[in-house]
């Protein structure tokens, strides 16, 4: 059960933007590499400097419950490893590399068929935004100074796109994911998503400095 979503989500009646992502695309597939231009034409501003890239794993990237590469994204995965090398591409999943994941065994797996590292995280997402705002910083070879130069991938509104609000980034809601059943949870944010956004409620803007 993941109890830091079910706590956070009550903070969608003090701050209903918390759940909202900047941009949103159909399927991993349709990720623009490198992130930036696609916020600054939401928000009409200049650019952002997207430095490093947090993924979600199930229904992202991967078939839920698999540890490795749905293979029909497996050449965007490789374009996203070349623009975010090393310590600036992170899997933060809700099941490996948790408490869920006895021996970190599904992390240390999805590590070996992905190349990029995944963090061993004690909150499950959204909860988890200081432990992956500490990776980044005790990582200097990330090159991030600055939660705003952070962007958040995932398939969920109340998971992902909380984690980066959280976290003062940006966030990229995957909307259709790898499979196409939609679970009742998926079902009521959109819902959600679409009632917020009509009332033209938008995504509060990344923070430039580290608490």
């Amino acid at each position: 059960m993941n109890l830091s979503g079910t706590f956070n989500a009550f903070r969608l009646l003090r701050e209903p933007s918390i759940c909202l992502p900047h941009h949103t695309i159909p399927t991993f597939e349709h990720l623009s590499l490198p992130l930036g231009a696609d916020f600054a034409r939401r928000a009409g501003q200049s650019k952002p400097s997207i430095k490093a890239v947090v993924l979600d794993k199930d229904n992202c990237f991967a078939i839920p419950h698999t540890n490795e590469i749905y293979p029909p994204y497996k050449a965007k995965f490789e374009e996203l490893r070349k623009a975010y090398p090393g310590r600036r591409l992170l899997i933060v999943s809700n099941t490996a590399g948790t408490l869920s994941d006895p021996g970190n065994r599904e992390a240390e797996e999805l590590e070996k068929n992905t190349g990029v590292h995944v963090l061993r995280h004690a909150v499950k997402k959204p909860g988890c935004h200081q432990e992956v705002l500490d990776y980044f910083r005790k990582n200097p070879e990330a090159q991030v100074t600055s939660p705003a130069e952070i962007a958040v991938v995932g398939d969920r509104l109340l998971t992902d796109m909380m984690l980066a609000n959280m976290m003062g980034s940006y966030g990229v809601y995957v909307r259709d994911g790898v499979t196409s059943e939609r679970s009742i949870f998926s079902s009521m944010e959109l819902r959600l998503s679409a009632f917020l956004q009509k009332r033209g409620v938008v995504a509060p803007h990344p923070v430039s400095d580290f608490e």
